[in-house]
C-alpha cells in the first residue's frame, strides 16, 4: 500500500471510529418537573434552556397539575407527568413532589433554578451505561443486557423540540409570558425488557412532535438507555 493511500485510509478509519463513538455516546435525561402556576419555576426553566442543545443532552419538560388549584391550569400539565415526578420521589429521598425540581438519569436531582445547578448535575452524574437501544424504520431496538432486578419499563416519550412561549394570565405568574424547553406532551409504556434483544413497534409521531424512548428500572429507578430522533 503506498503512502498516500495507507494515510488516506488511517484518515478514513478515524473518521469511521470517531463517527462510531458519536453515535455509540449514551444520552444524559434531563427531566425537568414544572408548573406554569408556580412562582419558582420560570428560572429552571430557564436553565433547561441552556442545556437543551447539549450533545449527549435530552431535556425534557414534564409539566405537572398539583399548582392548578392556586388559579391557573397548566396548558401543559397531566397527570400521569406529576405521578412520574411522585414515583421518583421516595427513591431519592424526598417525602414528596415539588417544583422545581431536575432529575438527572432518574436517579440524582436537583431544584435547578441557581445558576449552573444543572450543568453541575449533568457533570456529577455517570451516564446511562444499559443496552444499546435505536430508532429506526418505526420500531424501538433494544439491545441484551442486564436489567436490573430482573426488568425494566419502556417508555415512550413524545414532545415538542425547542422553546415554546406561554401567556399566564392567573395564578402566581399572572402577566407573564413563560418559556418551555422541549415541552413533554404523551408518555406511554411500550411495554417491559428483561435483558434479552427485543424490539418494539414504534407509532408514528403526530403534530410534528419528537420522538424518545427510554429504558428504565420501575418505580422511578435509574434510567439504562435512552434515545432520540
Amino acid at each position: 500500500m503506498s503512502p498516500v493511500i495507507s494515510s488516506r485510509f488511517l484518515a478514513l478509519s478515524g473518521l469511521a471510529a470517531s463517527l462510531a463513538s458519536a453515535v455509540a455516546q449514551p444520552l444524559t435525561v434531563v427531566e425537568l418537573f414544572t408548573s406554569q402556576g408556580c412562582s419558582s419555576c420560570p428560572p429552571a426553566n430557564a436553565n433547561l434552556i441552556k442545556v437543551k442543545d447539549r450533545p449527549g443532552v435530552l431535556a425534557l419538560s414534564f409539566n405537572v397539575t398539583y399548582w392548578d388549584y392556586l388559579g391557573w391550569k397548566d396548558t401543559f400539565g397531566k397527570q400521569e407527568f406529576t405521578q412520574r415526578q411522585v414515583s421518583y420521589e421516595r427513591p431519592l429521598g424526598h417525602d414528596g413532589p415539588f417544583t422545581p425540581q431536575v432529575v438527572v438519569n432518574g436517579h440524582a436531582d436537583v431544584v435547578g433554578a441557581a445558576p449552573g445547578e444543572i450543568e453541575h448535575l449533568i457533570a456529577a452524574t455517570a451516564k446511562t451505561g444499559g443496552p444499546s437501544l435505536s430508532l429506526e424504520g418505526g420500531k424501538v431496538a433494544i439491545g441484551a443486557g442486564s436489567a436490573p432486578g430482573g426488568k425494566a419499563d419502556v417508555w415512550l416519550v413524545r414532545y415538542t423540540n425547542g422553546v415554546v412561549e406561554v401567556p399566564v394570565a392567573r395564578g402566581e405568574n399572572t402577566g407573564r409570558t413563560l418559556p418551555h424547553a422541549n415541552v413533554v406532551h404523551a408518555l406511554t409504556k411500550l411495554g417491559s425488557w428483561t435483558g434479552e434483544a427485543k424490539t418494539f413497534g414504534l407509532p408514528a409521531a403526530s403534530g410534528g412532535l419528537s420522538t424518545a424512548v427510554l429504558v428504565q428500572s420501575p418505580g422511578g429507578g435509574p434510567i439504562l438507555a435512552a434515545a432520540a430522533n
